[in-house]
């Protein structure tokens, strides 16, 4: 789920109108078509009937599983491609950004989009020459790969490029969420189903005050909060210590094992803000970390949860301890410390700085916090939609589902009550409404949502039945798990600086409109059995048509394409802004005839398919091209214009590089997502849409990010999710007239 406007050199910020090309072949002096592509399921796919950590092992009877990191050594590196490789791949992609440019007259006085593309096919001519700077740099990258231990993008670029360069806040730009489905007991499960108002566990209303943007003190049904966050720290727990073991069974699809290495950047993993970047800290010894942190009304707590041997303690005393510390919290608020990490990163990195000079108490609690398992934050409400908040698109999206993901994503309460710097968090209100929240450079957000979604199959026990001891053995009666309040020693400077990131906390979320799409008319099953797609490029395809339909144009989008078939493997780029998509959104919108679509669409899907497999198999471009320009260096190389004319200036000096990764849409897809009400994280543009998706067999759920901007509607994620859905329902209407008949087989079970 990786939020792609942060790419390296997206420097140009215009639209990306275009416009049409001529169907012919670029002549180059290189081959120009893609090798032969393996194929190979993705790690994203919506196809997975559960999530990885809950495959049981199907060996022989008597035989040993496979120990989680046994097939690391089998996994081949990521290849550094060749620029005869690369090249034709990229020009290809800037065919859809010239045609739309040219029909939105958009290109220089005289262009064409054909000539556009030629005088590139020249420039990559050039780049290929013997003798070239593109040949230098690319011999560069072989070096860089053969001078790092794993992986020459992971080991050498990707967490300081990708990530920790980056300066904005961590808040909705680049942390990710993800939504708890509830336990059908709790009353989470009314909300869901639409059966209660949020309004009756309490009310935000905006204000400077910190005790008002934390929600109101209510409380209400406490015990059902603190039961399903004991709940999901155990099973965490039990995730970690089968890790810990190697008791989990190793991902891997049937044609090659994928890379565990991320699941060990999870537990215990913090981003420390540095100037000129940051930093991640490394994996504690599980001697060190044998603790969680909790957040209440932005008070901070210690609770050990292992034992001097590793074990979880019982969580009957993980709850009393939990339940201890609401009391505590509810006897005053907290100085918000937290809110500093809802700041940009230069700001945080001096203001952390500052907490470090003035106490070693301020040492000891962000050393608690950094190098804690993971946090758990205990909101003290519920919190509701704010008034005026537009109703659900559709029937099935539950009422309450918005600000669900607000509260998750951190924006419902102005940032307070978190700490986006810990890789994993837990987010609870009282009456079990729930969800994680991460900072995203440690791992990609599919790694946690397996862990997640391993903690989630089991429901929590209700309030005051025992606990099984499948996690954790009972402890004595009464007994309590260590824990401890921890203490901050602030100044008037410290203060000031609390104050003025909360200030800018609450103008970027109110920015932000965050929501949810839940449609169920059809679901990935229909997509595949009628519509005879694959379900991930068919919600590309619909996602291509809203966008088109909201602003009147297509843009450069990015997708997700995971990179674990290697060692230390990402990811890459799938460019969902294709020729064939272009015709096809073209087509629709030229009201075209039902069977042409359906030709285009199928062609559009089948497109997208092979670029998912090329791009996870080592075959995308953008990492790459990223790589080659990181590769450059102005005091060797000569300035920009020297380095073009010694043959980089595909490189190095077209602005449409950086325009065709001005990714206005940025989106992802999960798994099917049963235990989920949805996932998100936030768009880099103030016309930009982000949304993760997921596909499950007879519901998909849209999670939606945009901005509150003069370039938008008034409620544009509301105004883009209505795009979506009559996109949806055009494409069921057009598929239903044109797709070939289902077999018996296929329809058995259809909806």
């Amino acid at each position: 789920m990786l939020v792609a406007t942060r790419k390296v050199f997206s420097a140009v910020r215009t639209h990306s109108r275009s416009a049409h090309i001529p169907a012919r072949n670029v002549h180059l002096t290189f081959p120009t078509a893609f090798p032969p592509i393996v194929p190979a399921r993705r790690s994203l796919s919506t196809s997975f009937p559960a999530m990885f950590a809950l495959t049981p092992f199907r060996g022989a009877p008597g035989s040993a599983p496979p120990k989680t990191f046994s097939r690391q050594g089998e996994l081949p590196r990521l290849p550094v491609p060749t620029l005869e490789e690369t090249f034709p791949r990229y020009l290809k992609s800037l065919e859809p950004v010239l045609r739309q440019k040219e029909e939105l007259g958009q290109l220089p006085s005289g262009a064409t989009a054909a000539s556009e593309l030629q005088k590139r096919a020249e420039w990559a001519q050039e780049a290929v020459k013997e003798g070239s700077l593109a040949r230098k740099l690319q011999q560069r990258l072989i070096d860089v790969d053969r001078t790092t231990p794993d992986n020459w993008l992971d080991d050498r670029y990707w967490l300081q490029k990708a990530y920790h360069e980056w300066r904005v806040p961590l808040l909705v730009n680049s942390n990710w969420w993800l939504m708890f489905r509830a336990d059908p007991n709790t009353p989470a499960a009314d909300l869901e189903l639409g059966k209660v108002q949020p309004e009756r566990y309490g009310a935000l209303t905006p204000s400077e005050d910190f005790s008002v943007a934390l929600g109101a003190k209510e409380w209400k049904g406490q015990q059902w909060g603190i039961r399903r966050a004991t709940w999901i720290t155990g099973r965490l727990l039990e995730f970690k210590r089968r890790l810990d073991h190697q008791e989990i069974m190793p991902d891997a699809s049937r044609s090659s094992a994928f890379c565990m290495h991320q699941y060990t950047r999870l537990f215990g993993v913090s981003r420390i803000p540095a100037i000129p970047h940051d930093w991640n800290t490394a994996t504690p010894h599980p001697t060190v970390a044998r603790h969680v942190c909790v957040m209440a009304r932005n008070n901070f707590y210690q609770v050990e949860v292992l034992g001097q041997d590793g074990v979880t303690r019982p969580l009957e005393e993980i709850e009393k301890a939990f339940t201890d510390i609401v009391e505590d919290a509810k006897k005053a608020d907290g100085d918000a410390v937290g809110i500093l990490t809802a700041d940009d990163r230069d700001t945080w990195a001096r203001a952390r700085e500052h907490l470090l000079a003035i106490s070693k108490v301020n040492r000891a609690t962000l050393g608690a916090l950094e190098d804690c398992l993971f946090v758990v934050s205990l909101d003290s409400s519920v919190l509701p939609n704010v008034s005026g908040h537009p109703e659900p698109v559709t029937t099935a999206t539950p009422a309450s589902v918005d600000a669900h993901a607000r509260n998750i994503a951190g924006a419902g309460r102005g940032g307070h009550n978190r700490w986006f710097d810990k890789a994993l968090s837990v987010v609870m209100e009282p009456n079990g409404r729930g969800g994680i929240n991460g900072e995203h450079s440690p791992c990609d957000a599919l790694i946690p949502s397996i862990v997640i979604d391993f903690a989630l199959a089991e429901p929590a026990p209700e309030p005051g039945q025992p606990f099984p001891n499948s996690i954790a053995p009972a402890g004595p009666a009464g007994a309590t798990a260590s824990w401890k309040k921890l203490q901050w020693e602030l100044d008037d400077k410290a203060h000031a600086s609390i104050a003025s990131s909360a200030a800018a906390a609450r103008q970027l979320v109110s920015t932000s409109d965050i929501g949810m799409l839940w449609y169920d008319e059809y679901g990935a099953e229909w997509i595949k059995k009628v519509a005879k797609q694959s379900p991930d490029a068919f919600l590309q395809m619909a996602l291509q048509l809203a966008y088109a339909n909201v602003k009147g144009y297509q843009s450069p989008t990015y997708e997700t394409a995971s990179t674990r078939v290697f060692k230390h493997g990402r990811t890459d780029v799938i460019r969902s802004f294709s020729n064939e998509a272009y015709e096809f959104v073209r087509a629709v919108r030229e009201k075209k005839p039902a069977s042409e679509i359906y030709r285009l669409l199928s062609a559009a899907c089948q497109s997208h398919n092979a670029q998912t497999r090329a791009a996870s198999t080592g075959k995308g471009f953008d990492r790459h091209l990223t790589g080659l320009r990181l590769a450059y260096n102005p005091e060797e190389d000569g300035t920009p214009e020297e380095a073009c004319e010694a043959g980089a200036r595909i490189l190095l000096g077209d602005e449409l590089l950086g325009e065709s990764q001005t990714w206005k849409l940025s989106t992802s897809g999960l798994s099917s997502g049963l235990r989920f009400c949805g996932t998100g994280f936030g768009s880099g543009f103030e016309d930009g849409v982000g949304t993760n998706y997921l596909a499950g067999g007879q519901l998909l759920k849209f999670g939606l990010e945009t901005k509150h901007s003069p370039m938008n509607s008034k409620d544009p994620t509301a105004t883009f999710s209505k795009a979506l859905v009559d996109a949806l329902r055009l494409m069921k209407e057009m598929c239903e007239k044109e797709a070939p008949a289902a077999t018996e087989g296929e329809t058995k079970g259809k909806l």
